[in-house]
C-alpha cells in the first residue's frame, strides 16, 4: 500500500494531472449523466426524502457553531475563493479567471506545471496562463486550486491510537483515484471532478478534528467499547453531529457546487439523494468501499464490506469493472504519490 505523505509535497498536480492509469484526461468530451448532473445541481433542486429532513435545531447550531470555530483555524485562501466564485457564474470568461490569477504567481506556476506535465502528452511548452485556462478549462483550474490549499487542513499526526491524520490523507487520496477509475469504468468521463470529490468527501472528519478534538477522541474510544456501532452513531453520540453534516456544511460555507456537498453529505448512503443529484455520490460510496476492501488507509468511518448492488445498478458497474479498478487502483496511487512528491 502507497504512503501519500502530508507534509513538503506540491498538491498543484492533484487534480486532471492524468494518471496513466487513467489516462485520457485531456479528452474533454465528458460523460453526459455527470455534466447534467453538475448542471442540474448549481441549480435550485427539488429535495427528496434525506435532503429535505427535518431540521434539528440543536445539532445545526452546534454544526454552524463548529464551521465558524474551523474558519478561524483554516480555511481556503481568498484567491481560491474568488476562483470559486467566478467559475460559479455562468457569465464568467477565461479572461476573469486569468485577471484573478495573476495577482498569485505562486498559484500560475501550478496551473503550469499541470498543463506542462508529461502526462498530457501536450506538444511543446505553454507558457502562457491564460492559455493554460483554455487548455485545461476553467472547472479543472478551479480544482487545482482547491486541491493546493487543502493538504495543510489535513496536516497532523496520530491524535489517539485509532486515528491518524495521515491515513486519512491517505484513504482520501485512495477514494480519489478509485472515483476517478470508476467514473471511466462507468463512461461517465469528468475524470478531474471525480477525483476531486474523492478527495474531499471525508472533509467532515477534518472538521472534527481541527475544531472538536476531543470528541473525536470520545467517538473513537466510544467504537472500541460498543464495536456494533458505526463511526456516524458514534459521531452523533459523542459529537452531536456526524462527519457527513459536517462536511455538507463546510462545503456550503466555501461556497463549492452543490454536487460536492452532495458528497460529503450523503457518501455513505447515495440512494438517499434524488437519482438526478446522486451520480457522482454513487461513485464515491463505491470508491470508499474499495479503499476498505483494500485496506486503504483510514477505513473505520466505511459501513459496508460490499457495495449495495443497487448503486452497482445505477452506474453500471459490473463486477467484472470493480475487480478491473481494484488491479489499476495501486499504480494510480503510486503515480498520484510520485506526482505529489514532485519526482
Amino acid at each position: 500500500m502507497p504512503v501519500v505523505p502530508i507534509d513538503g509535497f506540491d498538491t498543484s498536480v492533484l487534480f486532471r494531472w492524468g494518471i496513466k492509469s487513467c489516462k485520457g484526461v485531456v479528452d474533454i468530451a465528458l460523460g453526459k449523466a455527470l455534466i447534467a448532473e453538475r448542471e442540474t445541481m448549481t441549480q435550485a433542486t427539488t429535495p427528496s426524502n434525506a435532503e429535505a429532513a427535518a431540521p434539528n435545531p440543536e445539532r445545526d447550531a452546534l454544526i454552524q457553531k463548529t464551521i465558524q470555530e474551523i474558519s478561524h483555524i483554516a480555511t481556503l485562501p481568498e484567491v481560491t475563493l474568488k476562483i470559486i466564485e467566478v467559475v460559479e457564474d455562468p457569465n464568467s470568461s477565461a479572461q476573469d479567471l486569468n485577471k484573478i490569477i495573476t495577482h498569485d504567481p505562486a498559484l500560475g506556476a501550478r496551473i503550469l506545471k499541470v498543463v506542462n506535465s508529461a502526462f498530457y502528452g501536450l506538444p511543446g511548452q505553454i507558457g502562457s496562463i491564460n492559455r493554460a485556462i483554455v487548455l485545461l478549462g476553467l472547472n479543472a483550474v478551479k480544482n487545482i486550486a482547491i486541491a493546493a490549499s487543502l493538504a495543510k487542513l489535513f496536516r497532523g499526526g496520530q491524535i489517539c491510537p485509532q486515528f491518524d491524520a495521515r491515513e486519512l490523507w491517505n484513504h482520501s487520496i485512495c477514494v480519489a483515484c478509485g472515483t476517478q477509475l470508476l467514473s471511466k469504468a462507468a463512461g461517465l468521463g469528468l475524470p478531474d471532478e471525480a477525483f476531486l470529490a474523492g478527495l474531499i468527501h471525508d472533509m467532515g472528519i477534518m472538521v472534527e478534528m481541527q475544531a472538536r478534538r476531543g470528541k473525536l477522541i470520545e467517538t473513537f474510544d466510544f467504537m472500541e467499547k460498543n464495536p456494533g456501532v458505526t463511526f456516524r452513531q458514534a459521531e452523533e453520540q459523542c459529537v452531536g453531529a456526524n462527519h457527513e453534516q459536517f462536511g455538507s456544511a463546510l462545503c456550503k460555507m466555501w461556497k463549492f457546487p452543490a454536487s460536492f456537498g452532495y458528497v460529503t453529505g450523503f457518501h455513505h448512503r447515495p440512494l438517499e439523494l434524488a437519482k438526478a443529484n446522486r451520480t457522482l455520490t454513487s461513485l464515491v460510496y463505491v470508491g470508499d468501499v474499495i479503499s476498505k476492501q483494500t485496506n486503504n488507509g483510514f477505513t473505520r468511518d466505511v459501513e459496508v464490506d460490499q457495495p449495495s448492488e443497487d448503486v452497482l445498478d445505477d452506474l453500471q458497474l459490473t463486477a467484472a469493472k470493480i475487480e478491473e479498478v481494484k488491479q489499476q487502483l495501486p499504480q494510480a496511487m503510486e503515480e498520484a504519490a510520485a506526482l505529489i512528491q514532485g519526482s
